[in-house]
């Protein structure tokens, strides 16, 4: 699957426990976020957003609440719209 069709599934909402965890760190880390390990945690920061994002897989999917979370730093910093600008 594509990262813009990772993205718009991520944005829309519909389907937050169906995220493979692996497609959501691609989506982050094409966004511009760093990302950091330890352990099972995967550590996510960029310039210019407060929040850090602390992801840990379930099996091979994303946690429901934690897309929930990545959606809401994507919209309110407005990273989907440098996304489409590319």
């Amino acid at each position: 699957m594509s990262r813009a069709k990772i993205l718009d599934r991520v944005l829309r909402g519909t389907s937050d426990a169906n995220i493979r965890f692996d497609d959501l760190r691609r989506v982050l880390k094409r966004l511009g976020f760093e990302e950091r390990i330890r352990g099972d945690h995967h550590i996510f920061t960029r310039d210019g957003v407060e929040e850090i994002l602390n992801l840990q897989p379930r099996g091979s999917l994303a946690k429901a609440y934690q897309v929930k979370h990545v959606r809401n730093v994507i919209v309110q910093y407005r990273l989907a719209e440098e996304h489409d600008a590319e």
